[in-house]
């Protein structure tokens, strides 16, 4: 089963930690949450230095796409698809964390 962390875990582990109010807390990773959407729908780049990159890429639009679910021919407008890219560090964090033999990279 895969191990997920949530905001409310987020938050309880940062109020153990930093002893600061659950409501505090909660309200600053709203407030980075959102400012990190703002910056992307106002199409600049969000660099988070020793984590990684948001931005926004711009996907051409196709005139004959399929519909997985119906498999009905539709069109797809260009569009724009928020990206992530990992730092550096990020990168070094997690590189030996799964074994080769995982299933998550059949």
């Amino acid at each position: 089963m895969e191990d997920k962390l949530t905001k409310a875990a987020m938050i309880e582990s940062l109020h153990n930690k930093l002893g600061l109010s659950r409501t505090d807390i909660h309200e600053v990773i709203d407030e980075l949450f959102e400012e990190i959407k703002d910056g992307l729908k106002e199409d600049r780049v969000i660099e988070l230095r020793g984590f990684g990159t948001f931005e926004i890429r711009t996907r051409k639009g196709r005139e004959k796409a399929r519909n997985p679910k119906t498999g009905d021919l539709v069109s797809v407008e260009t569009h724009g698809v928020a990206i992530f890219r990992p730092g550096k560090e990020l990168k070094d964090a997690v590189w030996n964390l799964r074994d080769s033999s995982s299933k998550d990279f059949e």
